[in-house]
Formats: structure tokens, sequence, C-alpha cells
């Protein structure tokens, strides 16, 4: 779990990076910011609301990783904020070779009383402003009111940021990373190119890519090309996601046995299972600790209506049993007998 509601501000500064390839320029600062309470509070509902429920990275390519130097000099001596905030700046200057990548601002900040997994620690945050939107001035001319507007930042959007603990630095730290570009061309500039981070094989990791595996194995495999009726697809998309939900530990064999069950499909999923993690160079545990905040953010991919041409929706949530399929030679339709023991 991630705290910031004591964090307090240490060091900040901000720099201004253009697009390289664009010709635009780089300018940096060479004094620190000194915001007043007021304004620290601004920045940090700003730099913080977009990492309420945080997915973990890591540095990777450690010796060769410029931004990972920067700030474990940053985290040995802050006196050198400064000069190492500028070295940031201008990797990602360098970085900026995609035609569709935007100027905006740089903040590079030094946090501290950040808590992290119950454990106290300073951070590094590094944050860029792209886009800005217009908002209105209300003035006041002795006894009347007047409007103009202006351009700025939206302080409740913030478009690129990472936080880096200073803990478990062997391993890459602890970071946390945002991007609203999503999986837009350019927007491996940022992750990829700049920071240089892969996602941590922590049990969130592991809870993601199983609950991503299981419904690629019910579309891909375990579906009516193969004879497998829609119902049944998704009572066991609705027994997997129950499983997690319901479990502080995954156990493959556990989970075979309770949620597949029969022979058959245990054996297609096994297959599918090494074929999948080949494929997408995964490293898939057979056992590990359950994530809530992944089983959150899956379930939500999982399924449970049943389509019937444009007429109805059937939402199947439990027993499957009580849900019939058959077919009318009469008027040549298919239809289902769904049987229930009262009428909400």
């Amino acid at each position: 779990m991630l705290y910031l509601s004591e964090v307090v501000i240490g060091r900040s500064i901000i720099h201004k990076v253009g697009n390289k390839l664009e010709e635009g320029s780089l300018l940096l600062s060479e004094k620190e910011l000194t915001p007043d309470d007021e304004l620290q509070n601004i920045l940090k509902n700003y730099f913080f609301s977009s990492f309420k429920e945080p997915v973990y990275y890591q540095f990777i390519s450690l010796d060769e990783n410029p931004v990972y130097q920067s700030v474990g000099n940053i985290f040995k001596d802050d006196d050198q904020f400064v000069e190492e905030s500028r070295k940031i700046a201008q990797h990602l200057f360098d970085q900026t070779y995609h035609p569709k990548i935007k100027h905006g601002e740089l903040y590079i900040v030094y946090f501290n009383k950040c808590v992290i997994d119950d454990e106290l620690c300073n951070a590094i945050g590094i944050f860029k402003s792209e886009n800005k939107d217009p908002f209105l001035k209300v003035l006041q001319k002795e006894d009347n009111l007047d409007v103009t507007y202006d351009i700025g930042v939206n302080v409740n959007k913030l478009d690129k940021g990472c936080l880096v603990f200073n803990t478990e630095k062997e391993a890459g730290y602890k970071v946390c990373m945002i991007d609203v570009s999503g999986k837009s061309k350019e927007a491996g500039y940022w992750k990829d190119d700049f920071l240089h981070l892969e996602q941590r094989k922590d049990d969130f990791y592991q809870t993601q890519n199983y609950m991503q595996m299981c419904k690629g194995f019910v579309n891909e495999v375990f579906n009516e090309k193969n004879g497998v009726e829609r119902a049944d697809q998704i009572d066991l998309l609705n027994k997997t996601a129950n499983y997690f939900e319901e479990k502080e530990v995954f156990d493959l064999q556990d989970f075979e046995n309770k949620v597949i069950e029969n022979e058959e499909v245990i054996n297609a999923f096994k297959d599918y299972k090494n074929n999948y993690a080949d494929d997408k160079d995964l490293e898939i545990k057979d056992q590990f600790g359950i994530s809530g905040n992944a089983v959150k953010k899956g379930k939500a991919q999982f399924k449970s209506v049943l389509k019937l041409d444009k007429n109805f929706h059937i939402y199947i949530h439990g027993d499957r049993t009580r849900i019939v399929k058959g077919f009318d030679p009469s008027t040549g339709l298919h239809f289902y007998q769904v049987f229930y023991e009262q009428e909400n």
C-alpha cells in the first residue's frame, strides 16, 4: 500500500523540455522552487492524485540507466539535487525523437515522509505536464465584474509521472509510473526510452497475468468452436473470479481441482498456460499471494452476460445448473430455460 497523506516536499525544481526532433529547446532552471504551504498542497494533489492504486515497477539496465544513476546520487546526497535534476531533463530531451511527443514542463521533486508497504522512506518524483487547458479569470473592477481567460495546467490531470522510492535499490528501486498516452506509438518513450522500467514480478504481476491468461483460455480454447456452450464459458469465468476474490493465496493444483474440475479441460489449460507464458515472455508461478488491487481491476474484464440476438441479455452470476439450453424444431429457434425460486 502507498500512503502519501503526510508527505512533505523537501526540494523541487522545474525545467522545460521541448521536442528535439521539432527543433524544440531545453530550458534548464538554475534555482529551486520555494512553494508556500498552500502551493505545496496544490502541487501534492497534482502529483499524487493519479497514484491511488499503484502498479509497481523497477529500473532495468542499472549500470547504463541515467535516471537510476541520478536518483541514486540524489538519495545519497541531496545537495546534488539541482545538478542531477538537470541531467534527468537533458536525458528526457534526448529521447524526444518522435514527432508527436509534446513539449512541456518537467518537475523534479524530493519528497520526505512517504510510506510504502509500511516502510517510511523518501522518494523522488519526476512529472511532466504536456496538455494545457483554458480557465476563466473573474476580475473585479470597482463595482463591476469582468471575465477573461488564460491557458494553464489542469492540476487534476497529470500527464506523465514517476515516483521512485528509496527502497530496494539493488533491485532497481520500487517505482510507480503513469502515462496518459496509453499504448500510442509515442507513449513508449516515457516508460521504455526515458525511464527504462519493467513491471515488478510481485503478487500484483502474478495475479494480473493469471487472470488475463484465464480469460484468454476461455476465449481461445474453452469456446463454442470446441463445443463449449457460452453459459459454460461464463460459469468458468465466474468461478475463476470468485476463486481470486475469496482466496489469499493462489495454488495451481487447488485452482484446477476447485475451478476447472474436468481432467481433459485441466490438461488443455496446462498446455495453454505454457504457450501463453512463452509467447508473452512471462514468468508465471504456480503459487503466489493474491493481490486485491489486481483482482479488482481484472474482474471488470470478466463478462458474465449471455447475449441473445438483440432481444435479451441474461446475466449469469451463480448456479450453472439452473440454466438449460435447448432447440425448438417447430420454430427453428434456440432457447434457454431459467429456473429460479423467487422473482425480485
